[in-house]
């Protein structure tokens, strides 16, 4: 939880306190229980969660939804998604039946769902996590018509501005579950639909930039080079912020690590690196391509610099990790006609513990 501390350190305690107070005058106790999610004490957050359940500290109908919501969240993260699924079998009746005027006594005056959304988007996702692909997909379509159907609705701007960010969010992941089946032209459909609603700028030039990387994957290079371009007049027609500016070279390093032009990629990366020294898209991207140019020692450099200045979640080991197992294990299967990866076998080998110290 971030609390603005633009007034002193004075002011930001008293403000912590009050904000303390609005979350545990909504529910029982759910700053703490906020507290333990925000430090991704999830195992904690079951022993809360059950705590409050067997002593029936849990009074009204939202305060056990919102203790179910991250009991669910915190099985997810601990991938038990067995007992999530079963977590939310109440989702099965439909969500839709937890309304403030079916407990007037509770709510008196009060109308509308009490489901968090976090809830609807979990009893979507998680079949695929239990090898229900197709089911996923069919909830997320709902979830999405559901959003829609709301949006039509006379919203104040507060209201319309969360649904519309609830409306993305079900789209990209719609799109993540269709990419990872090849399906580019639905992915291409719904994000070029998803770019026609947004109106600013700056989040259609990041829309436009997934846009293009879904254009690459389906190998359309040209279109995505093109998808790139009208990227780069938009921020070039805007304030040019960092962040943007990085967003046009890092564009730019993916189209040159398409072509195998390692020593370009690395260039557009360093100038990301030079501009935001904590652009971790950039400095990763960067380190695979010393990697694939076999500059082992530049790469270990880059790791050990980064790990000085960047906290260490913001790494992707795993993922360097698991780039170099796979190439040392090609290496190995094709170590005779390939001298090259039977070169980064015996780098992974020399340079393995560096990753781990």
């Amino acid at each position: 939880m971030s609390i603005s501390r633009s007034g002193g350190q004075g002011t930001s305690e008293v403000g912590n306190v009050d904000f303390l107070r609005i979350c545990d005058g909504l529910c029982y106790d759910l700053s703490s229980l906020q507290e333990l999610a925000c430090r991704g004490a999830w195992r904690s957050v079951l022993d809360k969660v059950a705590q409050a359940r067997s002593k029936s500290l849990l009074s009204k109908p939202h305060e056990h939804l919102i203790y179910l919501s991250y009991n669910a969240i915190a099985l997810t993260k601990l991938r038990r998604f067995s007992e999530a699924v079963a977590e939310l079998d109440l989702v099965e009746k439909g969500l839709d039946i937890y309304r403030y005027e079916t407990y007037p006594h509770h709510y008196p005056n009060r109308h509308g769902s009490m489901a968090p959304f976090v809830l609807r988007w979990l009893h979507a996702e998680l079949p695929s996590k239990l090898g229900r692909r197709q089911e996923t997909l069919d909830r997320f379509y709902l979830l999405l018509q559901f959003i829609r159907e709301k949006l039509t609705k006379n919203l104040p701007n507060a209201s319309r501005q969360v649904w519309s960010k609830r409306e993305g969010l079900v789209i990209n992941s719609i799109i993540s579950h269709q990419l990872c089946h090849k399906e580019f032209g639905v992915c291409l459909d719904l994000m070029k639909d998803l770019i026609k609603r947004d109106s600013t700028p700056i989040a259609r030039a990041i829309l436009m930039a997934k846009l293009g990387y879904i254009q690459m994957q389906y190998g359309d290079l040209e279109g995505a080079r093109g998808t790139f371009g009208v990227i780069e007049g938009i921020v070039n027609d805007g304030n040019g912020e960092i962040e943007m500016k990085n967003l046009v070279n890092r564009n730019k390093a993916l189209m040159f690590m398409v072509e195998k032009d390692y020593v370009s990629a690395v260039r557009e990366y360093q100038e990301c690196i030079d501009r935001d020294g904590s652009d971790v898209v950039a400095i990763n991207n960067k380190a695979l391509c010393l990697m694939y140019m076999l500059c082992m020692s530049w790469l270990m450099l880059i790791i050990r610099i980064s790990r000085r200045h960047l906290a260490v979640g913001l790494l992707v080991w795993h993922l360097m990790i698991l780039i170099l197992r796979v190439l040392a294990y090609e290496a190995f299967v094709d170590q005779i006609t390939n001298p090259k990866s039977w070169h980064i076998f015996f780098i992974w080998k020399k340079f393995k513990n560096h990753l781990f110290h």
